[in-house]
């Protein structure tokens, strides 16, 4: 059994994707359905998925608690909201209220699109943070490379709350630059309340040229700096369809830990996201 522990869906019909603009992103400019997804990653073997936000737009999180109420692959949702008001407990609070508001695992913010590079150490989104922490969810990183060094301020000055880094931060693998992208994930991973997603390297590296061995640096990183144990696979579909299909994102995560044992490669693709999410 494997667990997709970050994918994504939506319906333009109800509302656009505002980030989804420019011809090179046009193919993923159309709906994606569960349904969709169910086709494709029941073949390969995924029998639970955790849904992701992808806009910070309240309404969302409801619609994807209710998606996960309805649809028996979805095990978790990690949904938005806004952190910086100062009602966030009472807003996760009614979140758990809601129908299927029991999937609620975690909250996602796009601080990649914040100009701070200290936006998560902001004294009103730290207490936000802490009342994620105080509510049992996980916090989802999306990040790029140069704001690492927050991310680890964050995580140590809120022990209690799990970070969870989604793909990797980000390391420019289409650049074969590993520094200073390395030394900032081992930093992160020094922190015991700290998680990676083996995810969303395909559309790190070159979208038309990329092949296995150009994300094993990046993989060899992570599972050094993390270990097996707080490593999680994660399709980042459908996004990841700009670089590669959803089975052949699967098959570079198994061939990138072939070298691991059977027990560590259950971790990586069923048991961290478990543990972690709560599924």
């Amino acid at each position: 059994m494997t667990v997709d522990a970050h994918h994504h869906v939506w319906d333009l019909s109800v509302r656009d994707q505002d980030w989804i603009r420019g011809p090179e992103l046009e193919p993923i400019r159309r709906s994606f359905t569960i349904a969709d997804l169910e086709r494709l990653a029941r073949p390969v073997g995924v029998d639970r998925t955790v849904l992701v936000q992808t806009v910070t737009v309240a309404e969302e999180t409801p619609e994807f608690l209710d998606l996960a109420e309805r649809n028996e692959i979805v095990a978790g949702v990690v949904g938005w909201t806004d952190l910086t008001s100062p009602d966030v407990a009472d807003t996760l609070a009614r979140l758990r209220e809601l129908p299927g508001g029991s999937y609620l695992r975690g909250i996602r913010h796009q601080v990649q699109g914040e100009a701070d590079p200290e936006w998560l150490l902001r004294p009103d989104v730290r207490r936000g943070l802490a009342a994620v922490a105080d509510a049992g969810l996980v916090y989802d990183l999306l990040v790029l490379p140069h704001q690492l060094p927050a991310c680890v301020k964050a995580a140590e000055s809120l022990p209690e709350l799990t970070f969870v880094l989604d793909h990797l931060g980000k390391p420019p693998i289409a650049s074969g630059t590993m520094e200073p992208w390395a030394s900032r994930i081992r930093a992160l991973a020094a922190l015991p309340n700290t998680v990676c997603k083996l995810s969303g390297m395909v559309t790190e590296a070159d979208w038309k040229t990329w092949r296995v061995e150009d994300l094993r640096p990046c993989t060899d990183t992570v599972l050094e700096a993390f270990g097996p144990s707080r490593l999680m696979f994660g399709s980042d579909w459908p996004v990841c369809t700009l670089a590669a299909t959803y089975a052949d994102v699967s098959d570079a995560a198994v061939a990138l830990t072939e070298g691991l044992r059977d027990d560590e490669r259950r971790q990586i693709f069923e048991g961290t996201a478990t543990r972690v999410y709560r599924l």
